[in-house]
């Protein structure tokens, strides 16, 4: 393997478990990073502003997950396309995909970040914004959305990378990011006092230089496949697989967070204290989501290059193997977030209010991460099997659905009261897991998986 491609993990051959432990933990530590100077922004605006700027910045997450979901799940389902031809070792076609994607990519974050910046003040009212710190999201949020650009645009550069087995660039884009975010945010807020803004300003420079270090690397890559500004467009031979495979999955990542965009609006309505508390614990959520989102991406990858080189067998045993490191992983993360809860809270803000409301969430959340671990990866094979339609059908019905009828029962009927809202999230896992894994087996029974492999082998094969 030449000096350029030592990075890329093969997962259609070799051990099983060293290759998703390889090609999980960068997009674990990457996340972690991402995550962390996502929460850099809570701290530093909780700790040297206040309470009140802390509100203004969480009841932004919902929104700003909206945009940046779209862009996600689009390049994670695109990425199969991805994965399937380095699989099937089609380089030819896997370069005209990655161009391809990227474009389209380019021109529909450009369209968002317009539609973004034109409703800034309307989707702060979906959220229920309280009133008290509606200027201040409101300043934070178009800074942030103005930006959006470098987010839709490394998500895609991010995904052609992992696709093809290379989870370590990204996370080394993650991590000078990071480290300059956490700077350039104590310099912003804590030395020139510029506060919400300051944070949004900060976070936009940060994608900015993991937009170009993903871009060095996609320029890099094998030859065969790397990119290329004069190979730069539309291939009208993929874009309709693209679509097929992208939209859904950025669809679906969309909605959810328009789903979240509703319960916030529960959440809001008990006052900018509850929205810091909760916006806290949602920070840490992400945190111990990580792993599991980690191994989802892996099952993904996994399944796409395996089915690109027709191995059905292998997925099976890979797919268990994501399984037993998601669980155990979650058993170490899980233990001290939950027995120290207001600890890890109050490390943003000590007001006794805050840590109230993050400690209760979390309590509520984290005994039931197991649902939502075992949802990321059979979501992750599904899509990688190439069904990203059907998966997000499903993912909608039991994230979405259930979860807002369920709290439309409680709040509306019952009463309303916080702890509905807090056990809105398990009940939206534990449903979506059922959903798909159900259709999984299904598919598995009927023998439509094996099919798939075959068919997604002989494709690739003719090019």
């Amino acid at each position: 393997m030449s000096q350029k491609n030592r990075k890329i993990v093969d997962m259609s051959q070799g051990s099983i478990v060293k290759g998703i432990l390889l090609f999980a933990i960068p997009i674990f530590v990457g996340n972690l990073f991402q995550n962390l100077y996502n929460s850099v922004d809570s701290m530093v605006v909780g700790n040297f502003v206040g309470k009140e700027a802390l509100a203004a910045v969480n009841v932004c997450g919902p929104i700003t997950m909206l945009l940046n979901g779209f862009f996600v799940g689009m390049s994670t389902g695109a990425s199969v396309i991805f994965s399937q031809c380095f699989g099937a070792r089609n380089y030819s076609r896997l370069k005209r995909a990655i161009h391809t994607t990227l474009l389209l990519g380019l021109m529909i974050g450009v369209g968002l970040s317009l539609i973004g910046l034109i409703f800034n003040r309307q989707l702060l009212g979906i959220v229920n914004c309280p009133q008290d710190v509606f200027e201040s999201a409101s300043d934070y949020l178009r800074i942030y959305i103005f930006g959006l650009f470098f987010t839709s645009v490394y998500n895609i550069e991010a995904g052609v990378l992992r696709a093809v087995g290379d989870s370590r660039n990204p996370f080394y884009a993650l991590l000078i990011a990071s480290c300059t975010n956490i700077v350039l945010d104590l310099l912003f807020v804590g030395v020139f006092g510029w506060g919400v803004r300051g944070v949004a300003i900060a976070t936009i420079i940060s994608q900015c230089i993991s937009v170009l270090f993903t871009l060095r690397c996609l320029m890099r890559m094998n030859p065969e496949f790397a990119f290329d500004f004069k190979a730069l467009r539309i291939d009208p031979n993929l874009i309709g697989e693209v679509m097929r495979l992208g939209l859904p999955a950025g669809i679906q990542m969309s909605i959810v967070a328009i789903s979240n965009m509703f319960v916030s609006s529960y959440m809001n309505s008990f006052g900018s204290t509850v929205t810091a508390g909760v916006g806290v614990a949602n920070r840490l959520d992400r945190f111990v989501s990580m792993p599991s989102q980690a191994i989802g991406l892996a099952a993904t990858t996994f399944v796409s290059q395996n089915a690109g080189a027709g191995n059905n067998e292998r997925i099976r045993k890979g797919l268990l193997a994501c399984v037993v490191i998601a669980l155990v992983s979650l058993v170490v993360l899980c233990v001290p977030m939950l027995l120290k809860a207001e600890f890890f809270i109050g490390l943003f803000n000590r007001d006794p209010e805050v840590m109230m409301y993050g400690s209760q969430m979390m309590h509520v959340m984290i005994p039931m991460y197991w649902a939502m671990a075992l949802g990321a990866i059979v979501t992750g094979a599904i899509r990688g099997y190439g069904y990203s339609f059907q998966n997000m059908v499903l993912g909608l019905i039991g994230m979405v659905g259930v979860r807002q009828l369920f709290l439309y029962i409680t709040m509306y009927y019952i009463g309303w009261e916080l702890k509905y809202v807090f056990y809105g999230y398990p009940v939206g896992w534990v449903a979506n897991t059922l959903v798909l894994a159900l259709y999984y087996f299904w598919l598995k029974k009927t023998g439509k998986l094996e099919a798939k492999v075959k068919q997604v082998n002989l494709e690739h094969s003719k090019g």
